[in-house]
């Protein structure tokens, strides 16, 4: 598929079918997040592949927003091993684990993968009940399956504001 197309018609899928990925689908999909680039290489990020029944009632329990997607991965990073910018005031953290899921995410894409980038839940719950290490942070959740049948995106998918109202040149 064409770059241009996988940006422009990915969209964030709110009702999955339970067809599971195909597993080079999903290596396809953690191989993209596992080559973007972090701050100094320190690749402090952590992908959790969650499929199992158990796995995916504690996402159940922290957010409604799985809509029944039958893989979610949680995308985490080692808050001790990031690199601190000038100044003090911040870290690579989220902003390296942001782009290793904006990879995946596109990938998925790539791969004929629906997703959903998922921010509603508590992360310190979550990471309790997963039972994460102390020492990560979760960013985000992303579903990824098929979308069901009749599933699409929002009607306003393809609205955007013109270049020139998100872009200044001086």
């Amino acid at each position: 598929m064409e770059f241009r197309d996988v940006v422009k018609n990915r969209y964030s899928c709110k009702q999955y079918g339970p067809r599971q990925l195909a597993p080079e689908q999903l290596r396809a999909i953690l191989e993209a997040g596992r080559l973007a680039p972090t701050a100094k290489n320190l690749q402090e990020q952590h992908v959790y592949v969650l499929r199992t029944a158990e796995s995916l009632a504690t996402v159940d329990a922290a957010t409604p927003c799985r809509y029944g997607a039958p893989t979610v991965l949680v995308v985490a990073f080692d808050k001790n091993r990031v690199f601190t910018y000038p100044g003090g005031g911040r870290d690579s953290g989220a902003e390296d684990a942001a782009i290793v899921a904006t990879h995946m995410l596109l990938a998925a894409a790539n791969e004929g993968v629906d997703s959903c980038w998922v921010n509603f839940f508590d992360p310190e719950k979550l990471k309790a009940a997963l039972h994460l290490p102390e020492n990560e942070e979760i960013l985000m959740l992303m579903d990824l399956g098929y979308a069901a049948e009749g599933a699409g995106p929002l009607p306003n998918h393809g609205a955007r504001k013109p270049l020139e109202e998100t872009v200044t040149y001086r």
